[in-house]
């Protein structure tokens, strides 16, 4: 790794990008102080020492413009939070146990995403990995952790980052980590982690200081100057997140990135930095095992996905016409889906996106979105909840919490048993009652401020007219609200919804995802039956015919069911070809002859 600290066989050599810096000093613990011995200037901005004074486990900063002193940006691990010092880590002293793994297939992937610090009691790496084993029998063959680097206070949801190769040392160690990953390999689980390239976190971020051109003024994002990937001197930006990348897919063995918010990546550059960063991953692992690349993309582009570059996007707009259906919210952004909400679920399910071009009204009429049907339904990545959908509502409530029972059953059975890869929100199987909430924890500089911010994104909703009952985000009530509560699985309304949830994965596992290798684009057709009936057909894989029948109306719909084997029935009347409220139906129909799979 070209940055940071990095342990050779006799001494451990220091890197430094600090282009804005005429000197830049290495202060290495020495009892209670510190030691500082003046770095080699090597052009480009870079600085350079190779001590024999340090080795595993010494702490360290760099001293920069005006004698402050920082941690290094790259840092592996920082005990005492984003302010402190850095510490030395040697990545060889971890013993990998998981040769044997290749990783697994991604027409596989049942996605459980997850935040390290409200997901179990202890709020660790370890409280993850006690509960590998549930995760297994729930039938999720992936875990996606919210981001883990290293964030200021003691609490956060990740996206305030500002160290990202520091796995955060509220949730343990970076040997707590490996530990976690290797573990779900050897029980058959993916590890993918969120990643965000987009910003830096408000405190902490010093680069500032020191490196001036990270950012560039020529660009904008919701946070201000935008990261430097265009400009002049964009070549070190660009490596230090490319490398990044290869960093936590390398180090830490992980089968794959969820990329955050890649719209608010703005490079006018050729190759764009999503393409490149896919280009470089995928050579640097090469031949090894399966890694998978995942991107999150508000203004649904397609040109990114793809056989050789990221297997699939988040698809909001399947959640925002399912959380219509389901609730019968239509403020917000779920303006665009009121309309038509079963058309724009059928066009997700049978071409990806719903607006692939269209005019978004919510987005001040502007066209949203380029042609995705040519692309493979495992491109999109479904859900009915996620850390967004349910944080980003003022009091964090889930969709269980809105939406009636037999339509958010119905909702399920959609998004679990469709071609598309489906991801869980963690909680979602047993309908938790925990809310999850937006929390932080800044210091007292930024406390207020985006306590106040947060009251006035909800200003214009009528619903939340009294602000002051949205909860703090700075609260360390609004975090413990939002953790699991595994106790209320003994709970019998919630053990039903566990036992639904089994029985869906259960099914997609041994009746529709060994038919999914080999599908291809513009696979699936569908058809509004009436204002909330829905047809949609898909040709699979192994030449099979997929058929899904939903009703997500209050009023019965009569019509034919297709041949072939009834799959899933959400009610006994669908055997009459009558589609009761809510009523969801798969069935399949095997492709003749000695070729049929299953």
């Amino acid at each position: 790794m070209p940055y940071g600290a990095e342990i050779t066989e006799q001494d451990v050599r220091f890197r430094l990008w600090a282009p804005s810096c005429e000197q830049v000093g290495l202060c290495l613990a020495k009892g209670r102080g510190e030691r500082v011995l003046p770095m080699n200037a090597c052009g480009g901005g870079w600085f350079e020492l190779i001590s024999s004074e340090a080795g595993a486990g010494t702490r360290y900063r760099f001293e920069v413009n005006d004698g402050l002193r920082v941690p290094d940006p790259a840092s592996r691990f920082n005990p005492e939070d984003v302010h402190g010092a850095s510490e030395v880590i040697n990545p060889a002293e971890f013993a990998w146990q998981d040769g044997a793994w290749r990783g697994r297939p991604w027409e596989e992937a049942v996605i459980y995403e997850l935040h390290v610090g409200t997901f179990s009691p202890e709020g660790t790496f370890a409280g993850v990995m006690a509960r590998l084993d549930y995760l297994v029998e729930l039938g999720v063959t992936a875990i996606e952790l919210m981001p883990v680097a290293d964030f200021p206070g003691a609490r956060n949801w990740g996206y305030d980052g500002v160290l990202p190769y520091a796995p955060d040392s509220r949730y343990g160690r970076p040997h707590d980590l490996k530990t976690l990953v290797q573990a779900a390999h050897s029980k058959g689980l993916m590890v993918l982690l969120d990643v965000v390239y987009n910003h830096f976190g408000p405190e902490g971020n010093y680069l500032y200081v020191y490196a001036k051109k990270f950012f560039t003024e020529h660009h904008h994002t919701p946070w201000g100057a935008a990261i430097n990937f265009d400009g002049a001197d964009s070549r070190d930006v660009r490596e230090f997140f490319i490398h990044n990348a290869l960093y936590w897919l390398q180090e830490y063995h992980l089968d794959g990135l969820r990329l955050d918010a890649v719209h608010a990546i703005v490079d006018d550059s050729e190759p764009h930095i999503l393409a490149e960063l896919a280009e470089r991953v995928y050579a640097g692992v090469s031949g090894e095992r399966e890694v998978h690349l995942i991107l999150e993309n508000d203004i649904n582009t397609a040109r990114y996905l793809g056989r050789g570059k990221y297997v699939a996007q988040w698809n909001d707009d399947i959640h925002h016409a399912l959380h219509v259906l389901a609730t019968d919210e239509r403020d917000g952004y779920y303006m665009d889906y009121a309309d038509e909400p079963i058309r724009h679920l059928g066009r997700c399910l049978a071409e990806g996106f719903a607006y692939q071009g269209e005019v978004s009204a919510y987005r001040g009429h502007a066209a949203r979105g380029e042609p995705s049907a040519n692309l493979p339904p495992q491109a999109f990545v479904s859900f009915l909840q996620s850390h967004d959908q349910t944080g980003n509502r003022a009091f964090g409530e889930r969709i269980t919490h809105i939406g009636s029972e037999p339509a958010v059953r119905a909702a399920t059975a959609v998004y679990l048993l469709a071609p598309s890869i489906p991801m869980l929100f963690m909680g979602e199987e047993f309908a938790a009652k925990s809310p999850f909430q937006f929390f932080c924890d800044f210091g007292e500089e930024l406390r207020e401020a985006v306590t106040q911010g947060r009251r006035r994104e909800f200003a214009k909703f009528t619903r939340f007219s009294n602000l002051g009952a949205i909860p703090d985000p700075n609260a360390a009530e609004t975090f413990l609200a939002s953790k699991i509560d595994w106790d209320s699985l003994h709970n019998d309304a919630h053990a039903r919804w566990l036992a639904y949830y089994r029985g869906l994965l259960k099914l997609r596992r041994e009746v529709i995802v060994p038919r999914l290798p080999g599908m291809e684009g513009r696979s699936a057709r569908f058809e509004v039956l009436a204002p909330g009936g829905l047809r949609v057909q898909w040709k699979l894989g192994d030449g099979s015919t997929l058929w899904l029948l939903a009703n997500f109306s209050r009023e019965s719909i009569r019509t034919a069911l297709p041949a072939g084997q009834t799959v899933f029935a959400s009610s006994e009347e669908a055997a009459k070809s009558i589609l009761g409220p809510f009523c969801v139906v798969w069935t399949l129909e095997p492709l003749a002859g000695p070729s049929q799979a299953g």
